[in-house]
């Protein structure tokens, strides 16, 4: 008999693996070091709010160099806006008025280790979630900001991380969301995680957290938010 679908294509990545991390807990698990992905055992994620030092690692390309100056890093909001934006998070923070929400982010992958046959990517368990404290604008005031054309359908997200490769010319990551759920009042753009500046291993100095869609969706290292007339269809969407 063929093999179901879930079961086709590359195996599974290798099992759990130690970790070690600068400001990580010594308790997290590696799944993989290309990209680096890191899941957390379950007893470690009793608190209400889950500390930094306890929060996931998911990435899908090479993680970039820390920046040194984080109001200086920019963002271009393009495409189907009446007033093209380039602001720099120093402009945005000046700006808008700024939020904090508790809320989880979970990668899409999470609990994959139970399903049967195996599937192919990283064997997550249960640890691919975590609950922060986000501080952020809404990105729906940075977006009324450019003023949506009627034609505005979907975002979509680019970031400075470079593909594993190494070639510059191919996207590592680039998932969107549709207009409805980008003017969410939850949907932000976070500069700050549990009250101290984002790490750049958590996408630091900026990132977008999009709340109750897949973790995929919460683009890390943001420099650019490209408005489309169409559903998106960048890497990881399609």
């Amino acid at each position: 008999d063929a093999a179901p679908p879930a079961a086709k294509g590359p195996a599974a990545a290798p099992g759990p693996q130690p970790f070690r991390f600068p400001g990580k807990d010594t308790g997290l698990t590696l799944l993989g070091d290309r990209p680096l992905v890191a899941e957390t055992p379950e007893h470690l994620l009793d608190d209400e709010t889950t500390p930094v030092s306890r929060f996931f690692i998911r990435n899908n390309g090479q993680i970039p160099s820390e920046t040194q100056n984080a109001d200086a890093w920019k963002i271009k909001i393009d495409g189907e806006v009446n007033t093209p934006l380039e602001l720099s998070l120093g402009e945005i923070k000046k700006r808008f008025r700024p939020v904090t929400y508790r809320m989880v982010l979970e990668c899409g992958g999470n609990g994959r280790s139970a399903f049967t046959p195996q599937a192919r990517g990283n064997q997550w368990t249960n640890g691919g979630s975590g609950c922060a404290e986000w501080t952020g604008v809404p990105l729906s005031a940075v977006l009324k900001a450019a003023g949506l054309k009627p034609s505005a359908v979907y975002t979509a997200h680019y970031g400075t991380d470079v593909h594993l490769s190494g070639d510059a010319k191919r996207e590592t990551l680039s998932r969107g969301v549709p207009i409805r759920k980008a003017m969410d009042r939850h949907s932000l753009i976070v500069w700050a995680m549990n009250g101290q500046p984002l790490p750049n291993i958590h996408g630091g100095p900026v990132r977008l957290v999009v709340p109750g869609w897949p973790g995929s969706a919460s683009h890390k290292w943001l420099n650019r938010i490209w408005i489309r007339d169409r559903e998106h269809d960048g890497q990881g969407m399609t």
